[in-house]
This record gives C-alpha cells, sequence and structure tokens, in this order.
C-alpha cells in the first residue's frame, strides 16, 4: 500500500524543484542567437548576476555544471605548479581542491573535519606561517551540502587580511547564492562560483564564475588559461564570444523568469523565508533526536545552513531504508549520505523554490517513515515545526 500518487517532491540539494514559471518561460521557440533580445537578455543576466553576488566585478555565464565553475575559476586564476589552501569542512570544498591538483596545481588541506565550520582563526595562523607567500588562493565552500555546514566567509576574509596575506579568498557559493545573504565584496571574495539548479530554481546546466579586479590581475598571468574557460575571450564585444559558442538560450530563459522572481519576491524576504523554513526543520530534527537515533551532522546550531540539514542515524539504522520508505510509499526524494556519510545520513533540502506545504510536508512524510520502520524518535517533530511557524508567521 502506498501514498505516493500526485507530484513527486524533490527534497535533495539539488536539482531542486523548478517553478511551474521557469518551466513555462523555457517552453519556446528558438530565437536568432545573433539578435538584439538574446544581446539583451545576456547583459540583463550578467548584471544581474553580479547583483546576486553583491559585486561590482565582473560575471561570467558557462554552459556546465558547479564542477565547471570549479574549473573556469581554477583556471583563470592559478598556474601549473603554484599552491593553494583547502578549507575542509564537507566534501565539496575537497572536490573544488582535488580538481585544481588533477590541473597540476599544488594542493594543501586545512583540515576539520564534517561536524563543524571552519575556524577562521586557523586560517589566519596558517596564512601567518606562509611567510614567503606561497599560497595564492584560498578555497572553501560557503554552504557544503554534504555535511549541512555554512563558513562564515566574512570572518574567514577577515582572517586572510588580519594575517597581511595577498592570497585569493575563493568561494563556492553554489548552494548558498540566492537563499543566504552573499557579499561579496564587502567580505573580500575575489572568485565566487555558482550553478543554476539549487537557489536560482533552474535545470542544471549553467555555471557561474564573478571575479574582482585583484583576480581579473592575476588572470592576466594565469597559466592553466584555456579556451573554452578564459575570461579574457568572453569579454570581447562579440555576443557569441561571451559562451565560446552557441548560447544556452533555453536555460537563459529560464533563468530571467528565475532572478525576476527572486527581485520580485525580493532578496531580502527570499533569505528570511529560507531562515524559517530551515529552523523549521531543525526544530523538528531536535525533537526527534530525543529518541538517540537521530542526531544533528553540525554539533552548533549557529552553524547549521538554511538551505540544507545533514541528519545522522546511529549505528543499527539504515537510512536507506527510510530514503526508500519515504519514496516509493509517499512520493518525497530525500537526499542521501555522500563521503564520508554514505549509509550513516540522509539529508533534507529547504532550498530554492520551497514554501511551507513543501516543507510540512517533507516533515510529516519522514515523521511517518519513523513510525511505519519503528525507528526510535522524539514524538511531535511536525509540531514543533508548526508552532515555530506559527510563531513567526503572524498575521
Amino acid at each position: 500500500m502506498a501514498v505516493r500518487a500526485g507530484r513527486e517532491f524533490l527534497a535533495i540539494p539539488g536539482p531542486t524543484t523548478v517553478p511551474d514559471e521557469v518551466l513555462r518561460a523555457m517552453h519556446r521557440p528558438a530565437i536568432d542567437i545573433y539578435s538584439g533580445a538574446l544581446i539583451r537578455m545576456t547583459d540583463s543576466l550578467l548584471a544581474d548576476l553580479s547583483r546576486l553576488f553583491r559585486t561590482e566585478g565582473r560575471s561570467y555565464v558557462y554552459i556546465a555544471n558547479g564542477h565547471g565553475a570549479w574549473e573556469a575559476a581554477l583556471t583563470n586564476v592559478l598556474s601549473e605548479g603554484e599552491e593553494i589552501l583547502v578549507l575542509e569542512s564537507g566534501r565539496f570544498a575537497l572536490g573544488w581542491g582535488e580538481a585544481a591538483k588533477t590541473l597540476g596545481v599544488t594542493v594543501e588541506v586545512l583540515e576539520a573535519g564534517w561536524r563543524h565550520a571552519v575556524r577562521p582563526d586557523q586560517v589566519e595562523a596558517r596564512l601567518r606561517a606562509d611567510q614567503k607567500g606561497t599560497i595564492k588562493a584560498v578555497l572553501v565552500a560557503q554552504v557544503d551540502t554534504a555535511s549541512g555546514v555554512v563558513n562564515d566567509i566574512a570572518a574567514i576574509g577577515a582572517a586572510i587580511r588580519a594575517a597581511r596575506h595577498n592570497a585569493l579568498l575563493m568561494v563556492d557559493a553554489v548552494a548558498s547564492l540566492g537563499c543566504i545573504p552573499f557579499e561579496m565584496d564587502e567580505w573580500g571574495v575575489d572568485v565566487a562560483v555558482s550553478g543554476s539548479q539549487k537557489g536560482l530554481m533552474t535545470p542544471p546546466g549553467l555555471g557561474f564564475v564573478a571575479a574582482s579586479d585583484r583576480a581579473r590581475a592575476m588572470h592576466e598571468h594565469a597559466g592553466l588559461r584555456s579556451p573554452y574557460w578564459d575570461w579574457t575571450a568572453r569579454e570581447g564585444d562579440a555576443h557569441y564570444q561571451k559562451y565560446c559558442g552557441t548560447p544556452p538560450e533555453h536555460l537563459m530563459f529560464g533563468l530571467r523568469e528565475a532572478l525576476d522572481m527572486l527581485f520580485t519576491e525580493k532578496l531580502e524576504n527570499v533569505f528570511r523565508r529560507h531562515r524559517l523554513l530551515g529552523e523549521a526543520v531543525r526544530r523538528a530534527v531536535e525533537v526527534w533526536s530525543h529518541g538517540h537515533a537521530l542526531s544533528f551532522n553540525i554539533e552548533a546550531p549557529s552553524e547549521r545552513s538554511d538551505t540544507v540539514t545533514t541528519v545522522l542515524m546511529a549505528d543499527g539504522h539504515d537510512p536507506g531504508e527510510l530514503i526508500r520508505y519515504c519514496n516509493t510509499k509517499c512520493g518525497v526524494v530525500l537526499g542521501i549520505g555522500i563521503g564520508e556519510l554514505t549509509d550513516r545520513a540522509f539529508r533534507i533540502a529547504h532550498m530554492g523554490h520551497v514554501n511551507a506545504p513543501m516543507v510540512l510536508g517533507t516533515l510529516a512524510v519522514i515523521e511517518i517513515g519513523l513510525r511505519a520502520l519503528a525507528i526510535p524518535h522524539g514524538e511531535g517533530g511536525v509540531q514543533a515545526a508548526i508552532e515555530w511557524l506559527g510563531d513567526q508567521v503572524v498575521a
């Protein structure tokens, strides 16, 4: 017996649910790639991406996912043999570092585990010790969707400046842009990367990079530059060059609609919505944890992200069984544990095109699954989420 008829709901941290408005915007014929309409759309997208990143610097659009944006960022500012520092707090900064290593960059990892955020004082100490300035860049994820952590990018930027070090600060904002505040210029971020498929509510296939003046100056001497990723080539006057070939028209149509939706809602309201819904999830997980089978992966409440919550399951309990139940019986797709948390955790995404019914429905399905599978848990997790939202979302 199942109750999953109807629309399946994705509660995974990417790709997230694509709004009907975005799907409709994409459902149109192709247009002339040399026409004024498409050129104007490109200009508007680049301007609004810089607006989202909160930078006066340039933004670039790639036909790629977040991994492609990683490579674009690396190849435009680094040379073979140069050294970078990767700040561990989950899977994705490490993955970015691994990509750099395959390109011939020397990678050092500042190890910190997967249970807490990066410690800015440790970053400062490591950079102070680099008296010769051999470290050219520091890589970090604002939100790591494997661990569920949110890192304090402002504090990390301040730590680099306090160390009086010239390393570029490069930030993966794939799981944060358009969901939580990101202040590229104010925080001293030199290169930021993101993708279309999470907070920007557009199908996978677009990668974004924003670059500061410092990064673009370093770009002039970067030895890893290649024809497809190269910023200089994309800065030319010809529209065709901005995509190194045919523009991804239909993804552009979708992204334009998604950005319009975000700006219509207003970013401060988007951020508050994510804070409220993220806390609703955390209230439920906190209650469930009283059964001692579930717990937060990120130990400190202030370091848990507003876009994804990673839930550990104690030994003897299989998260895969709960994930399968929620999907096959109820039509809710939860995220699996990845990396070090494979077969040890499940993930609840609350990012992008998401609202109270979607989050409360997801939490209710999880609570149904916990009951049906006899997984020990505190009773009333969904009620705790309801009470939180009822107290915060006033009439």
